[in-house]
């Protein structure tokens, strides 16, 4: 079991999505606790070449590259670029991601296949653009793509965020049997990053419908806006994950608690082959009495 110093300290991490929310955390903590060279990739160039100055004041080290994770040459050239500027990658981090409101059936086309090319092709990509890069390191390297507490439940108005995030749940399982299968477990350690509630503009800045039921899209966008007011601090979440990396695990969770409570209330379900609920507080939820009383 090693400490985040001794298994990442003075490495360089590339980070997508690095530009707010948990990828800036992620790289604020890796370059000022960790003295890691951060690369920090993201579409909004005024974001990370911001983020990569205030690093800077802080004696960190970090370069700023504008990168479309949707785009697989893109991600190819920032690829390169980090192996040739700063280096073997020590930690990839596949993180940029965005978020859907609404009812499936009123969700637009583009807003879907959006979503898909960032969140799901976004990951596949950087997995094919550096892996060939990590498996040839002579040292240990880390791969973490995020995928969500809604990669293990079901949520009514934002299904596809959460088909996403199972969806990177599942590449990343089958990504490490890979990596085992392949001979390369023991230098290249693949892992799951599940956080909750984490400050971030991800529900500020989702997509919502345009025709449909614009109103459920929009009180969706309001519940997860309240849930933000109370969410963890992306460094205090940083930390945390940093922390399980370094001892191991497989599944990185910023709030162990709820997170894993979450991951067993999946497992009985699947378990005891019950339908999918509503969940609690929902407002299209119905009690148990109104349950009761039709069936």
């Amino acid at each position: 079991m090693s400490t985040p110093l001794e298994a990442f300290g003075g490495g360089v991490a590339v980070i997508t999505g690095a530009g707010a929310g948990i990828g800036a955390g992620l790289s604020r903590y890796a370059a000022t606790e960790l003295g890691m060279t951060v690369v920090l990739a993201d579409v909004d160039g005024t974001a990370i070449a911001t983020l990569r100055s205030e690093l800077e004041h802080a004696d960190g080290q970090a370069i700023d590259v504008i990168c479309d994770v949707r785009d697989p040459d893109a991600v190819q050239r920032l690829a390169d670029r980090t192996v040739a500027e700063a280096g073997p990658v020590r930690l990839l981090v596949n993180n940029a991601g965005v978020e859907q409101f609404g009812y499936l059936w009123d969700t637009p086309v583009a807003n879907w296949n959006r979503l898909v090319d960032i969140n799901i092709n976004g990951i596949f990509h950087g997995i094919r653009a550096f892996l060939p890069h990590l498996l040839t390191n002579p040292g240990p390297s880390w791969v973490w793509n995020l995928s969500s507490v809604g990669g293990v439940v079901p949520w009514p108005l934002q299904a596809p965020y959460i088909m996403s995030k199972h969806a990177v749940l599942a590449l990343t399982e089958c990504l490490h049997q890979e990596v085992e299968m392949a001979g390369h477990a023991d230098h290249v350690h693949v892992q799951a990053v599940l956080p909750g509630a984490v400050t971030s503009n991800i529900f500020d800045a989702a997509h919502g419908v345009e025709a449909g039921d614009v109103d459920a899209a929009e009180a969706q966008r309001a519940a997860m806006l309240a849930v933000k007011a109370a969410a963890m601090d992306p460094i205090e979440a940083a930390e945390v994950i940093f922390t399980q990396a370094a001892a191991g695990t497989f599944y990185l969770m910023t709030q162990p608690d709820s997170v894993g409570a979450a991951m067993e209330e999946r497992a009985e379900t699947l378990r005891s082959r019950r339908a999918p609920v509503l969940p609690q507080g929902s407002r299209y939820a119905r009690s148990e009495a109104e349950t009761a009383s039709t069936t």
